[in-house]
């Protein structure tokens, strides 16, 4: 036995540094060891036995019929392990990894329950970068969730390690199954045409007024086949002299009405701010208007400063996601901007391109927002930088005095590599501090 375990752990050494030597357990217990031949071959690791979960092949808990396996906290709120499996890959090809879970008790799955993939050479050395694959949807009325990404394995793989994670929850529970690396083909572009206005109407009497001055803009951006476009915030005030109150209506009303004809001609959504009135109720409202001129959706500006609240608006309290033709989008307001919790919360939702109508405001933080949520973000604006800013906060179009529509294609199924760390995108959820945090 002694020199099984010591060949153990030389094997373990030469794909893993030596600060991170686990525990391995290739046996568990006898009363939950009889899965089928799907779980068969997977063992269980953690970095260190003191912060081991407990862990079993669970018959009672099944996916599809089949056996699963399970962690649990047991008490102990820093645990992290993981059950892992190593399966031979051909290098420089596709492969769709999947995997389902279904949790219990777990304050917050983002954090404790993941997948992550090693590519390893085969001298079974580390190559290339560590996945993590997404997942935000429910899969079954019974709550299993599903993980699922594409990935190209590099072009020195041979093996690839999948490891099924918890970590770091007391009292809850995972159950893993059906987790695989399949050949695929490559992903087709998901490509999308994102545009933003740069206007500012003056001397206008009326809010009707103020759209007819930006019409052409969007019939222009309608020409340039966009797919979706952004107008300022507060469209419907902005040079008329009147306040927000006195340019309020009801939405859907009068403006979404009027930005969906030109929408339905050009079978594209159109995103603007307008001040919507309910009863007695005044909000800074950002619209979403669908390709046929529908209505599709809005959200009322969370994060006010005093100026409008000081104005008679009040604030919303919720951040919506839209599920569009091309993708998933939020919007925020202005001032949201300032504050991390409005772009955060949309991309935890799923949110691909977020829309920002802004009166005015500081670039970097419109920079710093698409940056730490890797998503798009679109500002359209009195006086920023409107245009649209890319996952490296960079503003890759511009909307001017001179041209004020800007445009450009870009592809939402494209992977972002950062160096050193690899898919940004997947990690912040899993490494950004707990909500519990004081």
């Amino acid at each position: 036995m002694k020199n099984l375990i010591t060949a153990i752990k030389n094997v373990w050494l030469s794909v893993f540094p030596p600060f991170y030597i686990p525990c391995i357990f290739l046996m568990v217990s006898p009363a939950y060891s009889q899965g089928p031949a799907v779980n068969a071959d997977w063992t269980f690791e953690c970095q260190r036995d003191e912060i081991a979960p407990e862990y079993w092949r669970d018959k009672k808990n099944l996916f599809e019929g089949k056996s699963t396996l399970a962690m649990s906290g047991h008490g102990k709120s820093y645990v992290n392990g993981s059950w892992s499996h190593t399966l031979l890959i051909d290098p420089g090809q596709y492969y769709q990894f999947t995997a389902y879970f279904s949790a219990q008790k777990v304050d917050e799955p983002s954090r404790s329950i993941l997948a992550k993939i090693l590519w390893l050479d085969d001298e079974m050395n580390l190559t290339g970068f560590r996945e993590y694959p997404a997942y935000d949807r429910e899969v079954s009325e019974k709550g299993w969730s599903l993980i699922q990404q594409i990935y190209r394995t590099p072009e020195n793989a041979k093996y690839a390690k999948i490891e099924l994670i918890y970590r770091w929850d007391d009292d809850g529970t995972v159950y893993f199954s059906e987790a695989q690396l399949k050949k695929t083909e490559k992903p087709a572009p998901r490509l999308v045409r994102l545009a933003a206005i740069h206007y500012r109407p003056r001397n206008s009497n009326t809010a009707m007024e103020n759209l007819e001055k930006f019409s052409p803009f969007l019939h222009e951006a309608g020409k340039k086949k966009a797919d979706i476009v952004c107008l300022p915030e507060g469209t419907t005030v902005a040079g008329t002299g009147k306040s927000y109150v006195e340019v309020s209506e009801p939405v859907p009303g009068p403006s979404t009405e009027y930005l969906g004809k030109i929408a339905k001609q050009h079978q594209m959504y159109i995103v603007a701010g307008i001040y919507e009135r309910e009863g007695p109720i005044v909000y800074n409202t950002s619209v979403l208007i669908g390709r046929n001129g529908e209505f599709v959706g809005k959200y009322r500006k969370v994060s006010l400063p005093r100026e409008e609240i000081e104005g008679g608006i009040t604030p919303g309290n919720s951040f919506p996601v839209f599920d569009t033709d091309f993708g998933r989008v939020g919007m925020m307001i202005c001032w949201d901007v300032t504050f991390p919790e409005p772009a955060s919360t949309l991309a935890t939702k799923g949110a691909e391109v977020i829309f920002m109508p802004i009166w005015g405001g500081n670039i970097n933080l419109a920079r710093a927002r698409a940056i730490e949520n890797q998503v798009y973000l679109v500002s359209s604006t009195y006086s920023m930088k409107t245009g649209v800013f890319d996952l490296e906060g960079e503003l890759i179009a511009e909307g001017t005095d001179e041209n004020p529509v800007a445009i450009v294609e870009v592809d939402l199924n494209e992977q972002k590599l950062w160096p050193f760390l690899g898919e940004f995108k997947n990690r912040i959820s899993r490494e950004r501090p707990p909500n519990f945090i004081k």
